[in-house]
C-alpha cells in the first residue's frame, strides 16, 4: 500500500486520467475526496472505490474555476479525516486551433479551468499541508505541451506552461516546509479529451494516427499509465523530488525523432 491512510483530494476525478488515478490511489490505501462537475459519474466512482470500505472515498461536486467550490472540496477532506496529505489538481480542458480563430471567451475558459483551477487547488490546499507535521504533496496536471511548443493548440499550451511555472515556483517556496510540488506532463492518452476531436462516424484509426503522428512512440497510452506516474509523485517514494514536470508522453518532449517518421513532401521556403 503505497499511500495507505493518506488523505488525498483529486479534481476532475470523474473521467480519464483523474478517474484512473483515483481508482489506483484507492487501491493503494488512500482516503479520497473527489471533485468534478459530473455528479453522477463522481458519485458512482466514490461508491465503487468505497465498496469495501465506506470511508475510502467521498464525492463533492466541484467547479474548479470557483474559489468557493475548491475551498469546500479541500475543507471536506480535512473535516472528514482531520488532515490533508496531498492534492492532485487534475481537472483540465482542451482547446485546439489557431490563435487567430480563438475568441476571448475561448481564452477565458481555458485559462480559468487549466490555470486558475490549479492555482485555486494549490491556494486552498497549502495551508492544510503546511499545518500537517509530515508536510504533503501537490501534484498538478500539466502536459508535454507545458514543456515544449505545439503549433496546433497555442492557448492550451500557454496554460500548461503556466502550470509548470507555478509548480516550480511553489516547489522552491515550500521545499523547506516539507511540501513537495510536482507536475505530470502527459502526451497522447486514450481519454475522452483526446477523442473529443473525432467527428461523429469518423474513422477512429485514422484519427488516432493523426493524434500520435508527432509522437516517437506511435500509440495512445492508457490513463492507467499516467495514473502510475501520478501515484509515484504523490507518494513518499518521491520524497526527494520536487519542482519537476514528469513527461509521460512516449518521448514526445525529448526532442526531434527519426527522420523517416516525418513527411518530406513539404514546400521549401
Amino acid at each position: 500500500m503505497r499511500v495507505s491512510g493518506e488523505v488525498v483530494v483529486v479534481t476532475g476525478a470523474a473521467s480519464g486520467i483523474g478517474r484512473a488515478s483515483a481508482r489506483l490511489f484507492g487501491r493503494e490505501g488512500a482516503r479520497l475526496v473527489l471533485g468534478d462537475l459530473d455528479e453522477a459519474a463522481g458519485q458512482q466512482l466514490a461508491a465503487e472505490i468505497g465498496a469495501d470500505d465506506a470511508g475510502a472515498a467521498m464525492f463533492v461536486r466541484t467547479d474548479v474555476t470557483s474559489g468557493s467550490d475548491v475551498k469546500r472540496l479541500v475543507d471536506a477532506a480535512v473535516e472528514r479525516h482531520g488532515r490533508l496529505d496531498g492534492i492532485f489538481n487534475n481537472a483540465g480542458i482542451s482547446l485546439v486551433g489557431s490563435l487567430l480563430d480563438a475568441t476571448e471567451d475561448d481564452f477565458d475558459r481555458v485559462v480559468a479551468v487549466n490555470l486558475k483551477g490549479v492555482y485555486l487547488g494549490c491556494k486552498h490546499a497549502l495551508p492544510h499541508l503546511l499545518a500537517n507535521p509530515s508536510g504533503g504533496a501537490i501534484l498538478n496536471m500539466s502536459s508535454n505541451g507545458g514543456l515544449i511548443g505545439r503549433p496546433g493548440d497555442p492557448l492550451y499550451n500557454a496554460t500548461k506552461h503556466g502550470v509548470m511555472g507555478l509548480t516550480k515556483s511553489l516547489a522552491l517556496a515550500y521545499a523547506d516546509q516539507r511540501v513537495r510540488v510536482n507536475a505530470v506532463c502527459p502526451g497522447p492518452i486514450d481519454t475522452p479529451m483526446v477523442w473529443g476531436g473525432l467527428e461523429a462516424g469518423g474513422d477512429r484509426d485514422a484519427y488516432a494516427r493523426r493524434v500520435v503522428a508527432s509522437c516517437p512512440t506511435p500509440r495512445l497510452a492508457s490513463p492507467e499509465e499516467v495514473a502510475r506516474a501520478a501515484l509515484f509523485l504523490i507518494s513518499d517514494e518521491a520524497s526527494f523530488i520536487t519542482g519537476v514536470g514528469l513527461a509521460v508522453d512516449g518521448g514526445k518532449a525529448a526532442g526531434v525523432f527519426k527522420p523517416e517518421r516525418y513527411r518530406t513532401d513539404f514546400d521549401l521556403l
